[in-house]
């Protein structure tokens, strides 16, 4: 049986502000900010991993906060500022923390790099970390198949360094 427009499940106008820039879009109220961003905007720098939050590859930042944008729903997250991690470098220059990815060798294959990055944004922007433990236990949200966590730790300690030091 086919779907008829009439039973189509309504959609509704989401205002999201995303990377700076205010967004209008037309979504069915459970459409997850994740497929927001991939699929209505190819913001596809957030990778869909589990779908389920259990890897962190969807990390983005909500108002400075890092979230699993696939456990959100788009509408709760009106009238936010959503920065992924295309919206994190500037003027043509990358973020410090994209930066010092590259320059720790803190990824391999990449694919868990852009929640990596947000998540150690949002984790610097919290201030709850103090030692490595605390760096390692607040990172283990985001999961690299590679194991690159080594290098991972390394970046995160230095922005937070970085982050006292201003």
């Amino acid at each position: 049986m086919e779907n008829s427009p009439a039973s189509l499940p309504a959609k509704h106008t989401v205002t999201l502000q995303v990377n700076g820039e205010k967004k209008q879009l037309e979504l069915a109220s459970w459409t997850s900010l994740l497929d927001a961003l991939r699929e209505h905007l190819q913001l596809t720098g957030t990778k869909k991993g589990c779908d389920h939050g259990q890897c962190g590859a969807c990390t983005v930042l909500v108002d400075g906060k890092r979230i699993n944008s696939c456990l959100t729903l788009a509408v709760m997250q009106q009238d936010k500022e959503i920065t992924t991690i295309e919206g994190l470098a500037k003027d043509g220059e990358l973020h410090p923390v994209q930066q010092a990815f590259i320059d720790h060798d803190a990824f391999q294959c990449g694919y868990c790099t852009p929640g990596q990055i947000c998540s150690a944004i949002g984790l610097v922007n919290e201030g709850k970390a103090k030692t490595l433990d605390d760096i390692r236990d607040l990172m283990s949200g985001n999961v690299c198949r590679c194991g690159a966590y080594v290098n991972i730790v390394k970046v995160v300690q230095e922005a937070l360094e970085r982050s006292a030091a201003q």
